[in-house]
């Protein structure tokens, strides 16, 4: 039972890092992504939709920051920041500005989604700490 144990070990051990990051990169990518398109009204990600303004106004209410700055600057960041990280470009920065987010939701917006929102930073600590793999421009460019 030992060796099968350590055969299905090995043999799981041989997953290449650089598939494990695309598919990461993709998942919480996918995830903000679609989170800012629902923010918009076309492609103009730069006008507050009416929706997205009371959903900042009466439901999110963060702390400190006007309504309108908030809304704008989550709806930019759910734009760039995973269409950067699905490319591999500037992973670990981007990630890093997701996982701010991810911590902004998590404290203010909804406390009680800590399964979701522990499964978004753990995806994005990996990313900063392990980067986005060979399958990413971040590689392409650093190997130059």
């Amino acid at each position: 039972m030992t060796r099968l144990v350590d055969w299905v070990i090995g043999l799981l051990a041989r997953i290449p890092f650089s598939i494990i990051a695309l598919i990461g990169r993709l998942a919480i990518g996918l995830a903000f992504w679609n989170s800012g398109r629902s923010k918009v009204d076309g492609w103009n990600i730069f006008h507050v939709n009416d929706r997205t303004l009371f959903l900042f106004k009466e439901e999110y209410k963060l702390p400190y920051v006007p309504s309108e700055w908030a809304a704008l600057a989550a709806q930019i960041a759910e734009h760039v920041l995973p269409a950067l990280i699905i490319i591999g470009l500037a992973t670990r920065f981007s990630a890093l500005g997701l996982l701010i987010m991810t911590l902004v939701i998590q404290i203010f917006v909804y406390p009680n989604a800590y399964v979701v929102h522990g499964t978004w930073a753990a995806v994005l600590l990996m990313l900063i700490k392990f980067g986005p793999g060979t399958l990413s421009v971040d590689h392409i460019l650093y190997r130059r």
